[in-house]
Parts: C-alpha cells; structure tokens; sequence
C-alpha cells in the first residue's frame, strides 16, 4: 500500500514537471517559451499611425524571420486605445503570444481628467521603443488658411467657427497636440471647438470631406495625401524642420513652448515570463539592425529611436511627469 501511495506521489511530480516543461503553470516567471498565435494589436481603426506601426513591425519580423512563425495584427478601436488596455490588462496577463503598439496615450490617457482610464504602462510589460514622430498641423490644399498665424487668428476671432480634428478624444494625444500650439499662442482652449475621431484615418476622411477647417496628427501619417496634393502641412512640432516636410516648426512661427514628440513602442502583458520578455527583447532588438526595417522607416516617414526594455521604462517615467505637467498646465489633469 505504502509502495503505492509513494508511487502515485512520483507520478504526480512527473506529471507537474512535464506541465511546467511545456508552459502549463501560467503564473511561473520562469516558464518555456514557446511562441504560438502570434499576436500584434494595433488599439485603433485601420489608417492610422498606431496600425501602421503594428503592421509593419509584423511585416518585418515574419519577413526576415525574426520570430518562429508569422504574427497576424488585429485591429481594437475604442477611447484612443483605452478600451483595449482595459481588456488586456484583466484577459491577456501572461498571454506571452499577444503583444500591442503604443505611444503617448499609454500615458495620457492614465493622466487625463476626462474619460481617464485606471490602467497605463506600469500595468504591462513595456519591451522596446522603436520609432519617433512629430505632431502636424493639417489643412486641405485649398483651405484659406495659409499659416499657422492665419489657423490660430480665426480661432482667437471666433472659436466656434472653426472645427479642428484629430484621432483622439478629448485630453488624449491629437486633442493635446492641436490645443498646445494654440495654448501657447493665448488661446482660450477651453473654447475651442475640437471635434474627436477614432483614429487618424478617420480624421483625416473628415477633412478631406470638408467636415474639418484643420486636424492635429502625426506629421509621417500624412506624408501621402501631401504628395497628392490633398493636403498642406501648416507647422509641425519638432525641435527643427523635419527633411522631407515642407512646413516650419512652430518655434520658427512663433510659437515657443510647443514641441511635442509621438514616440511609438511596443508592449506585452503584466505577469510575462522571463523566457519571453528576454525572447521578444532580442527579436525587437535584431528587427531595428534590419536594413528591411530601415527600408519600412523610411517608406513611413518615421525616425529611429531603439530604446531596450529598461531604458524603455526609464525613459517613460520622465514622460509621465511631462506629460502630467502640461495636462495641469491645459486643466484637463486627473
């Protein structure tokens, strides 16, 4: 009976050491990795800069084969990606296989008085930053204005009379990109008659439709309808011209006080495995030494900017502490 009972003792060891070997104890830090269903969420619509990021990240990693299989991108629109984090943060911990892009509403969106949500970067696994980008003033090729001084002149003239978009909400990035220049300038931003879509694409089929006097977005994003002759980049938000872009930095207009960088990165869930962490850490890393991923820059209009996991972190808690200045500043922090 004895010889039994110690027998089915061994058994049960065996049987939880062959589990673990195969990532079946989820709440283990230690545990294999093994990837499988590969996963990269872009939180928006299709069109913007977030999708654009997420697809081709994918694009690369599957394409040189980086990673072992190929990663699919789904598309989670809602609340300027709040909606999805929440999602994630409660459904996807320790999902090692489903990763997400990200950028300043990571933070905003955890700072902001308005539609503020609960959860933000300390509550996922940041891996690696990988590209730059600056915000634009946007305007249809025919639009009166011709300046930022023109745009910012009517607003101060009549606030309700010219409807400025973005691809956020209110308080979240593009919101916080079209109010700064603005707030700099003398503005009541308070006033100002901002109307919200998910994602930049959306933004931008509003203004081309003629719904939209200008909209704020990510100055690569619309390097395109540039080059069609769509659209006109009244002033962009970097420290200095950015090549390619014929539009001056607000500072050259006048404008001080209002750089504002886009940086983009990619995330993994809270409660990720070491295994996995150290996995997606080298595959990131490996992706930015590419030449096709420095090919995919320069097609998007992007600018690089590898950060690893840690001076990843580092580098988003002085965000969170600018970021959380200019929203008290804006008085729209939580």
């Amino acid at each position: 009976m004895m010889m039994k009972t110690w027998m089915a003792a061994v058994a049960a060891v065996v049987a939880v050491s062959a589990l673990s070997a195969c990532g079946g104890n989820k709440n283990d830090p230690n545990r294999p990795y093994k990837p499988e269903g590969l996963v990269m969420v872009a939180p928006s619509g299709a069109g913007g800069g977030w999708d654009k990021t997420a697809r081709s990240i994918a694009k690369v990693l599957t394409d040189t084969k980086l990673i072992d299989g190929a990663m699919t991108v789904e598309n989670s629109p809602g609340a300027s990606g709040a909606k999805f984090l929440a999602t994630y943060t409660t459904k996807d911990v320790g999902n090692d296989n489903k990763l997400f892009v990200n950028s300043p509403p990571i933070i905003i969106n955890n700072l902001r008085k308005e539609g503020n949500s609960p959860v933000g970067y300390k509550d996922v696994t940041p891996l690696a930053a990988l590209t730059k980008d600056f915000g634009a003033f946007v305007v249809k090729a025919d639009s009166p204005f011709k300046t930022i001084g023109d745009l910012i002149s009517a607003v101060k003239a009549d606030p309700s009379k010219v409807s400025i978009g973005g691809g956020s909400s209110p308080g979240a990035m593009d919101h916080l990109q079209a109010m700064l220049p603005l707030f700099k300038s003398g503005v009541d931003v308070t006033k100002v008659k901002y109307v919200p879509h998910d994602g930049g694409g959306e933004a931008m089929t509003a203004l081309l439709g003629g719904n939209l006097a200008a909209i704020a977005t990510d100055a690569s994003g619309v390097s395109e309808y540039v080059k069609a002759g769509k659209v006109r980049i009244l002033a962009v938000s970097a420290p200095t011209r950015i090549a390619g872009v014929d539009a001056p930095t607000y500072k050259e207009a006048g404008i001080n006080g209002a750089e504002f960088t886009i940086w983009r990165g990619v995330f993994g869930p809270k409660g990720m495995s070491k295994n996995a962490q150290a996995y997606w850490s080298k595959a990131l890393a490996d992706l930015n030494a590419k030449p096709e991923w420095q090919a995919e820059l320069k097609t998007q209009g992007w600018e690089q900017d590898y950060k690893d996991a840690a001076a990843f972190a580092t580098f988003l808690s002085q965000q969170d502490a600018q970021v959380k200045e200019l929203l008290a500043a804006l008085g729209m922090a939580n």
